[in-house]
């Protein structure tokens, strides 16, 4: 089955982006992660019409592409390349990224899944991608590497929701990816206020408000 080792991919890149501290390397692993979204829904339903073929080429679009283009663009107006000191390290963030990933295998066992969809990899690979989200946007202090922490969190949502691809409306599909695409323009806007204000785009600058 082709789905399986594609999934086992996605998961790869999961440990990718947690052990990699190069931003660029970071945003081409979250743009292959989002390829592989792409193409996910041609193997999980054999008859997606016209619907699930648009849903493909734009989420293609979308998360291999266009984002990832848009945070390179970020990433060189803030002339930053390295995340140098996240909250927790490196080989802490792999460790706890592998304790999500197999208590995400344990626990989509004791979901009730449909009967086509038990024993894939489809949930656990969901899960662990929003764990792996969630430790970016949590233990990171640039806020480019939060942004991409909060793709691989819509990352994780999307891979859930093939499992019901045949019962969402189209215009809920693209309104999940437009909400996403705007996200992250608000964030590249964000990013770009803070790199003009403080010479830096760290969130550790951002201790107080003021009017």
């Amino acid at each position: 089955m082709v789905l399986d080792p594609c999934l086992i991919a996605a998961l790869a890149l999961n440990f990718v982006v947690l052990g990699v501290s190069r931003i660029r390397g970071v945003i081409n692993a979250v743009a292959l992660q989002g390829i592989l979204l792409g193409i996910f829904p041609l193997f999980v339903h054999s008859d997606i019409g016209l619907r699930g073929i648009l849903l493909v080429g734009v989420t293609i679009a979308l998360k291999g592409f266009v984002i990832p283009g848009f945070l390179v663009h970020a990433m060189r107006e803030a002339n930053i390349q390295h995340e140098v000191n996240p909250v927790v390290s490196y080989m802490s963030s792999l460790l706890l990224g592998a304790i999500g990933t197999g208590l995400a295998l344990v626990f989509s066992y004791t979901l009730p899944l449909a009967e086509e969809h038990t024993g894939m990899l489809l949930v656990p690979a969901s899960l662990s991608t929003v764990w792996t989200g969630f430790l970016m946007l949590t233990t990171r202090k640039k806020a480019i590497m939060q942004v991409l922490g909060y793709l691989l969190l819509e990352n994780g949502i999307f891979l859930f929701g093939l499992l019901l691809l045949e019962a969402m409306p189209f215009l809920v599909e693209v309104g999940v990816l437009l909400d996403l695409f705007t996200g992250v323009f608000v964030m590249g806007i964000i990013i770009h206020h803070i790199n003009r204000e403080f010479a830096s785009t760290s969130t550790e600058h951002l201790t107080e408000l003021k009017e």
